[in-house]
This record gives C-alpha cells, sequence and structure tokens, in this order.
C-alpha cells in the first residue's frame, strides 16, 4: 500500500449511506457557514451522496460547486440530491484528493468533511486542498475522532467495538483519531492562519439511539467494515455479530446516550 493509497474502511453499504445521508451543512459544517456567501466557487471533496454539498450550493449560489469523490458509484446519489433540490450548478467528477485535477488557484472554499481520517497521507491531501484554492480562500476540514467518543451506559463490548474499528482502519492506511490531529496536519501542510475548533453530535432521543445503534449494528455484520475485520484476521464473523447484539442493546437502554467529537479547522491559504 503506498503511503498515498488507502482502502475507505466503511464502504457505501446501506448501513453508511444511512448515516452519510442524515448530514447537513447545519449538523456537518456549522464551522464554514459563516464563511460563506453568494457567488464563491466551492469543491467539497469526498462528496458522498451530496447532501452537505447540496446545502452549501444553496449557500453560494450562484456561485459554481464542484463535488468530487474516489467512488463513482456514489455520485450518481449526489447527482441525484442536487438535481431534486434544483440545483444546477453543481458538477461531479471522480477525484483522488492527493492529486486534484484541477488548476492552481480554481476555487474560494475547498471543503472536506470526514475525509482526512481515511487517506494515506491527509498531509498531502491538505497541500493539494490549498493548491487548489485561491489566495485568500478557506480550506476547511472536519473529522471525528474515535478515541474520544462516549457513551453511557458503558456497555463493554463497545469498547471491544472501537478498538476492532481504530486496528481495522489503520490497518487500511486510515487514521480514526483523525479529529485531534487536524491542526498538527495543517500546519504541516503550510498553513499559518488556522482556526481550530470543536464539535459533536449526540445521540440521546429514543429516535436518535434506534437510528444510530442500527446503523451501526448492521454495518458490523454487513458492510465493507465487516468483510475488511474478518478477511485481515482483526475478528470472527462470531465476534462482530456478539458486537452487533452488543449495539442493539444499548440502543434498547432508556438511558442511553452517546458522543461522537469532531476536530475542525478553518485554513487561509
Amino acid at each position: 500500500m503506498s503511503k498515498e493509497t488507502a482502502v475507505y474502511t466503511h464502504g457505501h453499504h446501506e448501513s453508511v449511506l444511512r448515516s452519510h445521508r442524515w448530514r447537513t451543512a447545519a449538523n456537518s459544517a456549522a464551522y464554514l457557514i459563516g464563511e460563506l456567501r453568494p457567488g464563491l466557487d466551492l469543491l467539497d471533496v469526498g462528496c458522498g451522496p451530496g447532501t452537505i454539498t447540496a446545502d452549501l450550493a444553496e449557500l453560494v449560489a450562484p456561485g459554481r460547486v464542484t463535488a468530487v469523490d474516489a467512488a463513482e458509484d456514489v455520485l450518481h446519489q449526489a447527482r441525484e440530491a442536487a438535481v431534486g433540490r434544483g440545483l444546477d450548478q453543481v458538477r461531479f467528477a471522480v477525484a483522488d484528493v492527493h492529486a486534484l485535477d484541477f488548476p492552481d488557484n480554481s476555487f474560494d472554499v475547498v471543503h472536506a468533511h470526514q475525509v482526512l481520517q481515511h487517506v494515506g497521507d491527509p498531509v498531502r491531501a491538505l497541500r493539494e486542498m490549498r493548491r487548489v484554492c485561491r489566495p485568500g480562500g478557506i480550506v476547511a476540514a472536519r473529522d471525528s475522532d474515535y478515541g474520544a467518543f462516549t457513551w453511557f451506559p458503558e456497555v463493554p463490548a463497545l469498547d471491544g467495538w472501537r478498538s476492532l474499528y481504530q486496528r481495522v482502519a489503520r490497518a487500511n492506511g486510515g487514521e480514526p483519531d483523525a479529529g485531534r490531529r487536524l491542526l498538527s496536519w495543517a500546519r504541516a501542510a503550510g498553513f499559518t492562519d488556522i482556526t481550530a475548533t470543536a464539535a459533536t453530535w449526540c445521540f440521546a432521543t429514543p429516535e436518535e439511539r434506534a437510528w444510530w445503534s442500527g446503523l451501526w449494528a448492521d454495518r458490523t455484520t454487513a458492510s465493507v467494515y465487516a468483510k475488511l475485520a474478518v478477511d485481515g484476521g482483526h475478528a470472527t464473523a462470531e465476534q462482530l455479530a456478539a458486537i452487533a447484539d452488543a449495539w442493539r442493546e444499548w440502543g434498547g437502554e432508556d438511558d442511553a446516550w452517546f458522543m461522537v467529537p469532531h476536530g475542525e479547522v478553518l485554513c487561509r491559504a
């Protein structure tokens, strides 16, 4: 595996896209919204099914938005999201963030949500994002930090789930505790004007707990992550099934609570 190459640990199973389609600019890019205005040209790196992309496109319209992802199949969903909202200024392309096929100084804003934790060389990725950003523009990145996930009740099997996920992700070339590293990576990429912040997702209502625990239970047994865990010798199918059961057990607790922390950086190019 080259330094620039990593396997996307989650894949695009329905349980993964169930999570991705929930994301909006409000719940996943609030730190960036204040920097946006009509007429800006924006690049959305790792757009997935495009729900955040569509929100950002509305905020910068009539500015142009380019949405890219390494997986061509998920771009079809992103196109449908844009078309369904009447956004005709969004274009889509397959791209590798380590080598973006755009000229220097192409965009006013370059955004990446939950991308740097999955790439082989996040510093190189940020340098590429900086290269295609116009002077004075913004490079924005947000990533969760698995090591800082917190939940209650303390179901022991979920500790095992986190440890397993971290092993699988790192074996695939990624860094699951990316949130705490974003400032360091941005500095290493050459940025000097950086605003570093943090924000959380919290799942605490019965509906939120059922949704979050259900998607992780399904992901643990049926997604690319499950296959990678077994094929890489990190877990057996029986162990994954036990973790999925633990997720459902946790989700059924009346006082269950789960927090997902994120690191965020706004970098002035």
